[in-house]
């Protein structure tokens, strides 16, 4: 039998149907996992066994007497520590949040309990998600399973290299600017940016409140539909979720390409692409079209726009979110003569320095004499990004693209670089600003690193990316390496 941490869910989840396994082994069977690997990988935060355990045995309880809540039933599960989680530390990658322990669940916990499913713990991410290598958070440095000198991209990238190490079948992550997207391609698997208000934001710690969504990685696009199925859906206490019917993911996992129309825009290629990556994505784009698609060149003339917009965007409305950690309310807190001192203080030894550049960019950008000229100008070019999208997918079904201009980076290498960090997301920030949804698969390796191909839906047609994602990896292998941690 596949060993037990090379499972997918699906595996997973027929292992469990068929007795050969039980939940509460399953969940051992990955805690032993986590204990051995992470000396090198470094993706948890917290682990909760005891709540684990407890919760595998439920799920094998409620086999027993035939009451099965699903196929996550008994499925172990990891969580982006910027997700809320009743009573289990939650602190962003941040010092400021430092011992918070939310009274409550997000959504989506609530949606993955009652399904059966068993978090197993929370997982590093750059400190409130501003990064693209996991090396923000105020905790550790987690490392690529495929090679731990680089890193697993971010700020997902605990999410990521928990599932490449074979520590959990599927986690949650969140996506602001590619945060979902980038890390799974650069660890070789796969990652769904759902539609913006598609799954619910409720207990979300927020970033870039209009940018941020909730998502799921995992090996395959067949496990993707099956979680999707699970925490897709309106939340009346999300006021940024849409009421829009949910489709069953996995019934459009039909295989079938034919009369599809897939757009490439030259955009996307951009100057500087390593030369492998493209090459891989190139080949990945040729075999949809040998399975009966239409491969159609299209543009997207504002997408050169994407960076800057976002680098506008995003920080202001981080400014405007983070000014409620303040030492007075939870949270770290650092002595001072005066209120506004112990304010300054908390935050100027809370947060670190990513955070405190994002926040003044954005407190700049949205100050008096500036806003018209940055916040302003910045939302009206979203538009004719958006508006970029809209005329594109009136020609075809979806587009595919590269997601990073380059495989998985040295450690170091770009940390005290931030432009060249800014760059690791030109590929993944216009589909945030546009509100779209998005997948990647792993399509190749350059160099020994994996590559991920990016897919980009109508709003609300992830069933479409799925389906496409699911046939490519029907007809390739590359969702079945694993990397050779020992």
């Amino acid at each position: 039998m596949t060993e037990v941490y090379h499972f997918t869910v699906s595996a997973a989840q027929a292992a469990l149907a068929a007795g050969d396994i039980t939940a509460v082994a399953l969940t051992e069977a990955y805690l032993a996992r986590i204990n051995a690997t992470e000396p090198m990988i470094r993706a948890f935060l917290h682990l909760t066994p005891d709540a684990a355990l407890a919760a595998a045995r439920a799920a094998d309880e409620r086999r027993r007497k035939g009451q099965s809540l699903g196929p996550l039933d008994g499925i172990p599960i990891g969580i982006k520590d910027v997700i809320c989680t009743d009573g289990v530390p939650t602190t962003a990658g941040s010092r400021i949040l430092a011992g918070f322990r939310p009274p409550y669940n997000a959504t989506v916990i609530e949606r993955l309990l009652a399904g059966g499913a068993v978090p197993i713990g929370k997982l590093n991410c750059d400190e409130f998600a501003m990064g693209s290598s996991t090396e923000n958070s105020a905790y550790q440095i987690t490392t690529n399973p495929w090679d731990t000198s680089r890193v697993p991209g971010g700020s997902s990238g605990g999410s990521a290299a928990a599932v490449a190490a074979g520590q959990v079948p599927a986690t949650l992550g969140t996506d602001t600017g590619g945060s979902i997207r980038q890390p799974a391609a650069l660890c070789g698997i796969s990652g769904l940016k759902p539609t913006y208000g598609r799954v619910s934001r409720y207990g979300l710690i927020a970033y870039g409140s209009s940018l941020d969504q909730i998502g799921p990685m995992a090996w395959t696009v067949a496990d993707l539909a099956l979680i999707m199925n699970v925490i897709a859906g309106h939340d009346p206490r999300d006021g940024t979720s849409a009421p829009i019917p949910t489709p069953d993911y996995t019934a459009a996992l039909t295989g079938d390409l034919r009369g599809l129309r897939i757009g490439i825009p030259r955009e996307y290629f951009v100057e500087g692409m390593e030369p492998g990556v493209e090459a891989a994505t190139r080949a990945a784009i040729e075999a949809l079209r040998e399975q009966g698609a239409t491969l159609v060149e299209v543009s997207l003339p504002h997408t050169k726009y994407a960076l800057p917009t976002y680098y506008i965007i995003a920080p202001a409305e981080a400014s405007a979110n983070l000014a409620r950690f303040d030492g007075v309310r939870y949270g770290f807190r650092a002595e001072g003569e005066t209120m506004w001192e112990q304010i300054e203080q908390t935050r100027g030894q809370g947060f670190g320095p990513e955070v405190r550049r994002r926040i003044m960019l954005g407190t700049y950008a949205l100050s008096a004499g500036y806003y018209d000229a940055y916040y302003r100008r910045a939302q009206q070019v979203r538009t004719l990004i958006k508006r970029d999208f809209d005329q594109v997918f009136a020609e075809v079904d979806l587009l595919a693209t590269p997601t990073s201009p380059t495989v998985a980076f040295p450690i170091g290498q770009k940390i005290n670089d931030p432009l060249a960090m800014y760059l690791s997301d030109v590929c993944t920030l216009p589909i945030n600003l546009a509100g779209v949804p998005a997948l990647v698969v792993p399509c190749g390796f350059s160099e020994g690193l994996p590559v991920g191909l990016q897919l980009i839906g109508r709003p609300f047609d992830e069933a479409t990316l799925l389906r496409v994602g699911d046939a490519y990896q029907r007809i390739t292998d590359w969702h079945t390496r694993r990397p050779a941690l020992a």
